[in-house]
C-alpha cells in the first residue's frame, strides 16, 4: 500500500511538472516586461453584436453611452502581442488615465470603462506613455479601411467569415488573409482582428488566425438605426 502511495505521488508531481513546463513553453521570455513584443493587433468589434448580447444578459445599462448610437465597427483595443502569447497588466498599479484623454478617444471607442480598462491591461504593455498610447490606436484604426457595405448595414447579413475577411483584405492593399481574423460568439459576428507591426503596417500573425472563428457562417445584426 505504501508503495503505491509513493508510485501515485510521483507520478502526480511529473504531471504538475509537464504542466507547468507547458505553461512557461506558452509564455514568452519577456513576459510583461514593457514595450517588449513583436506586433499590435487591432481589434474592430461589431457594435451591435455587442448590444444585442449585452441586451440579453440584461446589461443594457451599462452598455448605453455605445448601444444608444449607430455604431458598426468600433475599436475594442490595440494589444501588443508576443509570436506566442501576449502581455498583460504590465505596470500594478498602471499610471492613472487622464479623464481628457479618455474622452478624447470616445469617438473610436465609445465606452469610458472600456478605454481605462484598454489603458491597464494594453496600454501598459506598450512602453508608451497614456497619450502616445492612444495615439497609436488612431494611427492604427485610420491604417483600416472598413468595407462600404458595414458602415450602414440596415438588415441583417449572414456571411462566411473567409467573406469577411475578403471584403477588407479587398480595399486595404497590403493586407493579406495572414494578417486578419475573424472571431465569433456563438452565431454573431464579434471582431475583426488585424495584426500591424510598431509602424502599422500589416503583418502576418498566425497565433492569432488560429483563434479566429471556425463556424461556416456567422451572423451580422444590423446598425441601430441604420
Amino acid at each position: 500500500m505504501h508503495r503505491f502511495v509513493v508510485i501515485s505521488r510521483f507520478l502526480i508531481s511529473l504531471a504538475l511538472v509537464v504542466v507547468f513546463a507547458g505553461m512557461a513553453s506558452a509564455q514568452d521570455r519577456r513576459q510583461n516586461a514593457p514595450g517588449e513584443f513583436d506586433f499590435y493587433v487591432l481589434a474592430l468589434s461589431w457594435s451591435p453584436s455587442f448590444c444585442e448580447a449585452a441586451a440579453e444578459r440584461g446589461n443594457s445599462g451599462r452598455s448605453q453611452v455605445q448601444c444608444e448610437r449607430p455604431y458598426s465597427f468600433v475599436v475594442h483595443g490595440l494589444w501588443p502581442q508576443y509570436e506566442r502569447g501576449f502581455p498583460e497588466y504590465c505596470q500594478r498599479p498602471s499610471p492613472r488615465l487622464d479623464r481628457n484623454i479618455m474622452t478624447s478617444m470616445l469617438d473610436l471607442m465609445p465606452a469610458p470603462g472600456l478605454i481605462f480598462n484598454e489603458w491597464d491591461k494594453h496600454g501598459t504593455c506598450s512602453g508608451l506613455g497614456a497619450r502616445a498610447y492612444f495615439e497609436s490606436i488612431r494611427k492604427a484604426r485610420a491604417a483600416v479601411k472598413i468595407p462600404e457595405e458595414f458602415l450602414q448595414l440596415s438588415e441583417q447579413k449572414t456571411i462566411a467569415p473567409g467573406d469577411l475577411e475578403a471584403a477588407f483584405i479587398k480595399i486595404n492593399p497590403g493586407l493579406s488573409s495572414s494578417a486578419i481574423s475573424v472571431t465569433c460568439s456563438g452565431k454573431r459576428l464579434s471582431e475583426v482582428r488585424v495584426c500591424l507591426s510598431k509602424d502599422m503596417q500589416f503583418r502576418a500573425c498566425e497565433e492569432t488566425d488560429r483563434r479566429a472563428c471556425r463556424r461556416d457562417e456567422v451572423v451580422m445584426p444590423p446598425v441601430r438605426g441604420g
